[in-house]
């Protein structure tokens, strides 16, 4: 089971515990967890040893996605990822992007999902200028939290007849 932990433990502990592990990093809102989200982390863990995912606080989701998201909580967000086997470490952020928390963790592989080109994932040039890769991740089409809130509202508006 993984870790719920705050940026200061990659800035003071994280760096003796990795050892020669090799880190993958990756990050996101992860609202409504869905097969998309699982078979992506269960990819970007395969590219490495140890996986840390960086989740959007509140505040950052609703800036990216609306005042209507996000829909769970932060710390339920937090616990349910962290208890997916694939992920070791899980922290919140609050900046417009994980730059600082990207620069704190120094990942060997930064991922994304394939709906993202390499040059355009925050962080990029940070992890390459140390030797790492950058990767574009498979992307599962047809699954996302968005297309599950628009089922849900169609199905309530359908059972009122709206």
């Amino acid at each position: 089971m993984g870790r719920v932990v705050s940026t200061d433990f990659f800035q003071n502990e994280f760096q003796n515990i990795r050892g020669s592990q090799k880190v993958v990093f990756t990050n996101g809102c992860f609202d409504l967890l869905h097969a998309g989200h699982v078979a992506y982390l269960q990819e970007a863990k395969e590219q490495g040893e140890l996986l840390v995912l960086g989740l959007n606080s509140d505040s950052s989701v609703r800036g990216l996605k609306g005042p209507t998201r996000p829909i769970q909580k932060e710390d339920d967000r937090a616990f349910i990822l962290a208890g997916l086997g694939c992920i070791d470490y899980v922290c919140l952020f609050s900046d417009e992007t994980p730059i600082d928390l990207i620069k704190a963790v120094k990942p060997d592989v930064l991922v994304k999902g394939g709906d993202w080109k390499p040059e355009q994932i925050v962080g990029s040039d940070f992890v390459l200028e140390r030797g790492g890769e950058v990767k574009s991740l498979k992307f599962v089409e047809g699954r996302s939290t968005t297309n599950i809130v628009d089922i849900i509202t169609q199905q309530v508006k359908d059972s009122l007849g709206v």
